[in-house]
């Protein structure tokens, strides 16, 4: 009997889940939530002289977190305008090696793992390169001699044939690589005095 009872009922159950349709209107708890009081975006609005509903921001507002008065980071440039001469940022090791990583992803392909210009976009798997205008060495006196706010601002600006990189690399992250690339100089330009005392150079 009681197998019977609950036969019944689940075929009752499951019949009051059929998908059925009303005339009758909806039920609606919190009737606000289908009918608000708002604009839709790019809806007209009347209100306003050039009757648009999205209004744009008020000429001089910041969004949080991006005032960036810090010109010397954000831009590499002092406050008068030239770019600075050093990183406006401590070197650590932990710097460095942030910076390797991002310029072996960004940079390597072109500027090579040396800073050689030697990248496989610039030579090719045969040598005979892709008929880009070749990078340049940062081994060039010319570059060793540049200020790091000049290699910022080439990562962020671009310069001659290469592209601007704001929008790939995070500011942070432009320091680091030019922290790197200091690195990478100082590697292929070392003399017998760069070395530390107690280190033996190997033949």
């Amino acid at each position: 009997m009681r197998k019977l009872a609950f036969l019944v009922l689940t075929v009752v159950f499951l019949a009051g889940c059929r998908q059925t349709i009303s005339e009758r209107e909806p039920f609606h708890i919190n009737p606000n939530m289908d009918w608000q009081e708002r604009f839709d975006p790019q809806e007209p609005n009347a209100m306003f002289a050039d009757g648009r509903a999205m209004r744009p921001p008020v000429p001089g507002t910041v969004a949080r977190g991006f005032l960036r008065e810090d010109t010397r980071f954000y831009q590499g440039r002092e406050a008068d305008g030239s770019l600075v001469q050093a990183m406006p940022v401590a070197l650590s090791a932990e710097l460095l090696a942030r910076g390797q990583e991002r310029y072996g992803i960004y940079c390597s392909m072109c500027h090579g793992d040396a800073g050689d210009g030697e990248g496989v976009i610039m030579v090719g798997n045969n040598g005979q390169g892709y008929g880009y205008v070749r990078a340049p060495s940062f081994h060039l006196e010319r570059l060793q001699g540049e200020t790091d706010g000049h290699l910022y601002n080439v990562i962020t600006n671009g310069i001659n044939n290469m592209p601007p990189y704001a929008a790939q690399v995070a500011v942070a992250d432009r320091w680091a690589i030019v922290a790197y690339i200091r690195a990478l100089q100082r590697s292929q330009n070392a003399t017998q005095g760069d070395v530390p005392a107690g280190v033996t150079v190997g033949q």
